[in-house]
């Protein structure tokens, strides 16, 4: 069973499959998923408020094709830092929570300190945000740029029980 950071009860089989078909398509009106889990509507849609109010389900949103909308590059950018002292790690934080192209941002172990993955145009794009946004953040120290040559999988869909 899979559980929430917080003290709730764990997920029984109902609420698994109904996480795991909004996860394949969001948009299923509330009959359609009674429907998939075999559930009557009024049932599904207390247990999908519920998932909400407990904070299963984060958000609801669009994938959109990156290519189509002129996002021709994904790299994934290693950053390291001067000093990791709290002040400094947060302006850093808040400076890359602004900038549009990071799509992600984690604060990792080993020998860099933040692994970003960004879309961008093209490789001048590349260049220029590298340049102009990011190596001058406060405390950057060195950076590592990895095109994407290919995308091999990409999900958003995270794994259930019985997956």
């Amino acid at each position: 069973m899979v559980q929430s950071s917080q003290q709730q009860e764990p997920l029984d089989e109902l609420d698994t499959a109904l996480l795991r078909t909004l996860q394949q398509d969001g948009r299923l009106s509330n009959a359609e998923l009674a429907r998939t889990i075999n559930l009557s509507p009024p049932a599904t849609h207390a247990r999908l408020r519920r998932l909400e109010q407990q904070g299963y389900i984060r958000q609801y949103t669009a994938l959109l094709n990156q290519e189509k909308v002129g996002y021709d590059l994904v790299c994934f950018i290693l950053v390291s830092l001067q000093n990791l002292q709290s002040e400094q790690l947060e302006k850093s934080h808040e400076i890359i929570r602004r900038l549009p192209e990071v799509l992600e941002c984690y604060y990792i172990t080993g020998e860099y300190d933040y692994l970003l993955k960004v879309v961008l145009r093209d490789r001048q794009d590349l260049a220029h945000f590298v340049m102009k946004r990011l190596t001058p953040i406060p405390g950057v120290a060195r950076v590592q740029t990895c095109v994407v040559m290919s995308e091999i999988k990409c999900t958003t869909a995270l794994p259930l029980e019985g997956d």
